[in-house]
């Protein structure tokens, strides 16, 4: 059950899915909206714009009809006058065709929006596939199709038939006009007429526009596994990054343990913390640290610095400190100056006891470490607690 729950496309397409598929060419597209926004602009303007346009026609063809000897047998004289009686009925043509064109290039904007692909037009053989188009002829989208034929034939015819019955008179008052007077009065018919032919298919378009619309929306449904899948494509894979992570730490550790032996002491706590630092003579700046670790990393840093011979410094408190408060790299705080100097002290002192011999030094007795930076003194976790509060009051 779980898997078929999984196969089923319940989610919505995701961004990435919808860009996909606009850049193959797939968009929503309602071909009743664009018949009809176009159908509805050319009867409006032909009703708007006809009489006028019938009159610059008639104009030109009289005037193209008219010829003198002197046009018929001058060549120069003739070619002028096509191209005036031609212009004129360009002319007379301009407004309505240049209405039709905008609209034409705007009625996309209605349903998908403009689209210029490349992968729509690119060569596919597999719409060629005889058993791809069997399948499309009894597909859910071949019967809406039939549905819609019909119910455009339903409709138009009833309308026409209407519109007919009610300019029947008119139709028979037009045998006793005058010829001038009864042209305007078709051409008024006519396009009243189809006006109201056209507007019916706005019920149609009305319907089919937000159809396929939806169906669009229903066709580019995902899959959860798909959804998962892209997240993972998109953000990566969780597991993939878990090991490039676990990869990165082992990387790090394996290069601070690799610093240790350089380090000049190793403050402990002395089980949970380590803490190795290094201070370059003569350089400017404080002691680094070059290694930190607690628990078995801990014990690792203590086991590097024996076989090495680094020097081991137990200090509870300062070894806490210091690993709060440091990243790798780093220079101790100003405030921890004055304890790890002892250190470093008490270090080049135990050095130069094994070369030289003498006497050997006392390990620092006390170190000076503030309270504050001290995560296990009382004194430390009163002043977070301050600060927390601080930060919550309004």
């Amino acid at each position: 059950m779980a898997e078929d729950s999984d196969a089923e496309k319940t989610e919505p397409a995701s961004a990435k899915r919808l860009e996909q598929a606009r850049e193959e060419g797939d968009v929503p597209r309602s071909r009743e909206v664009a018949t009809f926004t176009v159908l509805m602009t050319a009867g409006a303007g032909l009703w708007m714009t006809g009489g006028d346009m019938v009159r610059q026609l008639s104009s030109a063809l009289v005037s193209g009809l008219a010829l003198d000897r002197e046009q018929v047998f001058n060549f120069d004289v003739l070619g002028t006058r096509i191209l005036t009686d031609v212009t004129r009925v360009l002319l007379a043509c301009l407004p309505l065709g240049a209405a039709v064109m905008l609209v034409a290039l705007a009625s996309p904007l209605l349903v998908g929006g403009w689209l210029f692909s490349g992968k729509a037009v690119a060569p596919n053989l597999m719409k060629l596939n005889p058993m791809r188009g069997l399948g499309n002829m009894v597909s859910t989208n071949a019967l809406v199709e039939l549905l819609k034929a019909i119910a455009k034939t339903l409709v138009v015819g009833l309308v026409a038939w209407l519109v007919v019955l009610a300019q029947k008179e008119a139709v028979l008052g037009l045998m006793v006009e005058p010829l001038k007077l009864g042209t305007v009065h078709i051409l008024d018919m006519i396009g009243s007429s189809f006006l109201f032919i056209v507007g019916a298919l706005g019920l149609i378009a009305a319907i089919d526009g937000p159809y396929q619309m939806w169906h669009y929306a229903n066709k580019l449904k995902m899959t959860r596994q798909e959804v998962i899948q892209e997240s993972k494509e998109a953000d990566g894979n969780p597991q993939v990054k878990a090991k490039i992570r676990q990869l990165q730490r082992e990387m790090a550790k394996r290069r601070m343990m690799a610093d240790v032996p350089t380090a000049d002491v190793v403050v402990t706590n002395p089980t949970h913390y380590a803490v190795a630092l290094k201070y370059a003579d003569g350089a400017r700046g404080a002691p680094r640290v070059v290694a930190k670790g607690s628990d078995e990393v801990a014990a690792k840093i203590r086991e590097i610095a024996k076989e090495n011979n680094v020097a081991l410094l137990e200090a509870p408190a300062l070894a806490r400190a210091l690993h709060k408060h440091t990243e790798i790299g780093d220079e101790i705080p100003e405030a921890l100056y004055a304890a790890v100097a002892e250190v470093l002290a008490y270090v080049f002192q135990l050095r130069s006891f094994s070369k030289n011999g003498g006497h050997k030094p006392d390990k620092p007795a006390k170190l000076e470490v503030p309270p504050e930076l001290d995560p296990l003194n009382p004194a430390a976790q009163k002043a977070r607690d301050d600060m927390n509060n601080q930060g919550t009051r309004p």
